[in-house]
């Protein structure tokens, strides 16, 4: 079983930042995919960012080029998503997601992803 632990989620004014981490524990692979869903009351769940083992950047939701970065640091397991230049309408639960799977399967679709941490909550207020 993999165990993946979200911090850093909380409340900003529009147009500042946040960072959140996912740390992974358990039987973790040399090889994986990580990374950001989010969910908004009455939408659903999208993908915000992903990254393969080895620091691939596979999948950056249009919605938050040039403002947020994901990255990793394999000697921690953890997967970060700084968040900058927030806006309101990034308010949501965040996710932490990960699998083992091939590269090719490392994109935003939810389905391929077999561990998902509790979420986190980011708010932005205007």
């Amino acid at each position: 079983q993999v165990h993946l632990m979200e911090s850093g989620g909380g409340s900003v004014q529009a147009g500042g930042s946040l960072r959140l981490s996912c740390a992974a524990s358990g039987n973790t692979y040399s090889s994986y995919c990580m990374g950001w869903f989010r969910q908004a009351p009455g939408k659903e769940r999208e993908a915000v960012g992903l990254i393969y083992s080895g620091g691939d950047v596979t999948y950056v939701a249009d919605s938050v080029k040039g403002r947020f970065t994901i990255s990793q640091d394999n000697s921690k397991s953890t997967v970060y998503l700084q968040m900058n230049s927030l806006k309101p309408e990034d308010a949501a639960m965040y996710y932490c997601a990960a699998h083992f799977r091939s590269r090719i399967t490392c994109s935003g679709a939810a389905a391929y992803f077999d561990y998902w941490g509790q979420g986190t909550q980011v708010t932005v207020h205007s």
